[in-house]
């Protein structure tokens, strides 16, 4: 009986008519192959033991695994972490204006390195310089990958061969065991290691400098803290002595924020401006964290340094392409305008702007909105929030969003992390926590007809 079903397989041919217009996102190769795969299922339906389903169920079968196979696996994601700058979540969510311009650049040919007055080729760097060098002060600006390019370049440019003295409290590990010191050796420099872990002083870092020396580093500690018995040196001290020896400073600000962010009632981290006015020689700090913009590394400084550093061969290999370009000039020019602008017009400073009790508004309202089932209690409650990709790693942003108590938290949060969109929240204390800070208000509605839905789908 099997086997006589088996001959009874439609062939692909005979699919394909039924369901390329039901598939018009798919290729001819992915239309095929969902055809095949369909049929798959309906052999081995026949092989368990069962009918050979009709051609219409083949038919459903196969446009049902085609738009599985069309899914982008980029899914957007509602980020309810109440973590702003979230890096396994793309860090920050650009402003609208570097959106449009990515759309804009993407649709077509650009001015990337084409010089309109000439015809002939232009530097790509001409479309960033200007607004770096107005927002911080700098002679000269540059951008990389990311910041670890950032560093291994302008490591690879100005010290290569020598020697670069670093604080052993400033040997930062981050995200996916990537550490300074490795970086440092790519580079082909000699790391020199002062003080100790808690306490450097100012006397550590000259007793270390030789005729060997090509640069003195500075790492911001954005990722953690020491705390009690601790100093470093200040950055001012370091540039002093750097003048005194001939000696160029490096700055790696690692968030790099352009604004103090105690202006939006957060402490403050270093900021860009303040490393170039104390003068140090070369700052590097990352696109996409607290600048907000797209995933790069920015150089900026004195122009007899990045005429070296834009001239090294690495530059060309961890140069940026037109996309990230066109969004972080779109994201700085943001950084033109005063605080009430940025906070509107920029996604990471309006989620650092919301008040807890308008965040407890919104929360009321989505509750407000979903039918529970059974078994199910929604409350508002108070929450931290925090900046997110190592700034600011123990400050909490007083923050409010939505507890979710349910017979199964860990199988109702798995069930929205694999929605379209995708929802991202905390499990804390037994209940699935849901803080809206980083919550865009035009995402509110989708919220909650996904908490509701899920909910309903695994208790009503």
């Amino acid at each position: 009986m099997g086997m006589e079903s088996l001959k009874d397989l439609p062939a692909v041919h005979e699919i394909i008519p039924e369901i390329t217009g039901k598939l018009s996102e798919l290729t001819p190769s992915e239309v095929k192959e969902a055809v095949r795969m369909g049929i798959l299922w309906a052999r081995q339906c026949v092989l368990d033991g069962g009918e050979l389903p009709s051609v219409e169920l083949v038919v459903e079968k196969c446009i049902h695994l085609g738009k599985i196979s069309a899914k982008p696996t980029m899914e957007r994601v509602i980020n309810a972490t109440g973590v702003v700058l979230h890096t396994a979540m793309g860090r920050a969510s650009l402003p609208p204006a570097a959106v449009e311009a990515v759309s804009r650049v993407a649709r077509g040919y650009s001015v990337l390195q084409w010089n309109r007055e000439t015809g002939k080729r232009g530097n790509r760097d001409e479309h960033i310089e200007s607004l770096i060098t107005e927002l911080t002060g700098a002679e000269d600006a540059t951008l990389a990958n990311n910041n670890a390019g950032a560093t291994l370049l302008v490591l690879s440019a100005m010290a290569a061969g020598k020697e670069v003295i670093v604080s052993r409290g400033q040997l930062v590990e981050i995200g996916g065991a990537f550490r300074i010191p490795d970086v440092m050796k790519q580079s082909g420099c000699t790391m020199v290691e002062v003080g100790c872990t808690n306490r450097t002083h100012l006397r550590d870092y000259a007793n270390a400098i030789t005729d060997q020396t090509g640069a003195i580093l500075r790492v911001h500690p954005s990722n953690y803290l020491i705390k009690g018995f601790t100093s470093e040196v200040a950055l001012e001290d370091l540039v002093a002595l750097g003048r005194e020896k001939g000696i160029p400073v490096i700055d790696d600000l690692g968030a790099g924020s352009l604004i103090p962010l105690s202006r939006f009632g957060i402490p403050s981290e270093p900021t860009i401006v303040q490393s170039i006015e104390v003068g140090a020689d070369v700052v590097t700090c990352s696109g996409d964290k607290l600048i907000g913009g797209p995933q790069a590394g920015v150089i900026l400084g004195r122009k007899q340094y990045l005429a070296r550093i834009k001239k090294h061969p690495l530059a060309r290999a961890l140069r940026v392409g037109k996309l990230t370009i066109a969004a972080i000039e779109a994201s700085l020019r943001v950084f033109l305008e005063d605080d009430e602008y940025i906070a509107a017009n920029h996604p990471v400073y309006h989620s650092f702007s919301r008040k807890p009790e308008e965040l407890a508004e919104r929360a009321e309202t989505i509750i407000a909105s979903v039918t529970l089932p059974p078994h199910c209690e929604m409350v508002v409650e108070k929450m931290s929030s925090y900046v997110g990709s190592g700034s600011l790693p123990d400050y909490a942003i007083p923050s409010a969003g939505i507890s979710v108590s349910c017979p199964d938290p860990e199988l109702f949060l798995k069930s929205l992390r694999l929605s379209s969109p995708a929802v991202a929240a905390r499990l804390e204390e037994g209940s699935a926590k849901f803080d809206l800070r980083a919550v865009a208000e035009a995402e509110d509605i989708q919220l909650a007809s996904l908490l509701g839905s899920r909910l309903a789908e695994l208790w009503a």
